[in-house]
């Protein structure tokens, strides 16, 4: 199976509203991520912008969220789809009351709190503010991605550096955020009146319905 060709952050945008969930690299799945609808000449073009350089404007569209979801791995959800996504992963917590049960560790609360605190924050300006530095706190990668996994945290744009000329230069830094600094609390939460199991049931109908060759153990293996 294989979507439409994907040539621009737009593209991106459309495919993920459409399909509700879009991992950025290829799984278990055929066809199923940015990755199987790009054409490989894109991937690595020195002549046009690929796929590394649409997941800033895709994330910052406001269509969509961008983050660690899937196995910790990335991609997108359609904001049509990532309240009963949250639902599912938090299992109805919000991170303060995963925190106070005793679910979540004091480093992931540390970090978690500078993130909100400001908003939105570079990675390496987030290491800065919570010693994750040479001779500091170890784990940081892993942090943020359980913090990504549970939905508390997302990739809300890509920054480039800039030399003295102005020119750009290296990879994007992730710039982080939370769903609810992009949306709003009462828009993340809004699928928390249903019992997150009714959120998993919802979120594997849909899938069924645009994925119909992937096995049901697939999609669920996929979820977890």
């Amino acid at each position: 199976m294989r979507f439409c060709e994907l040539r621009s952050p737009d593209d991106i945008v459309a495919l993920t509203a459409e399909l509700g969930f879009l991992p950025f690299f290829a799984g278990d799945i055929p066809g199923f991520s940015v990755e199987d609808c790009c054409p490989p000449e894109l991937w690595f073009s020195e002549n046009a912008d690929g796929p590394w350089e649409w997941k800033g404007p895709a994330a910052r569209s406001g269509q969509c969220v961008y983050g660690k979801f899937f196995g910790g791995k990335a991609g997108f959800i359609s904001k049509e789809w990532f309240p009963d996504f949250a639902n599912l992963r938090r299992d109805g917590y919000d991170f303060d009351a995963r925190y106070e049960d005793g679910l979540a560790a004091r480093k992931d609360k540390e970090v978690y709190d500078t993130l909100t605190e400001h908003g939105t924050l570079l990675s390496k300006e987030l290491k800065r503010l919570c010693n994750y530095r040479k001779g500091g706190n170890k784990g940081f990668d892993t942090i943020m991605t359980r913090l990504q996994m549970q939905t508390y945290v997302t990739i809300g744009d890509f920054v480039y550096m800039q030399d003295k000329y102005g020119q750009t230069y290296g990879w994007g830094v992730a710039q982080y955020t939370t769903p609810e600094t992009q949306f709003g609390y009462d828009f993340v939460t809004s699928a928390y009146r249903k019992d997150p199991a009714k959120s998993k049931a919802d979120i594997l109908a849909r899938l069924k319905s645009v994925l119909p060759n992937a096995a049901e153990t697939q999609l669920l293996k996929w979820m977890k």
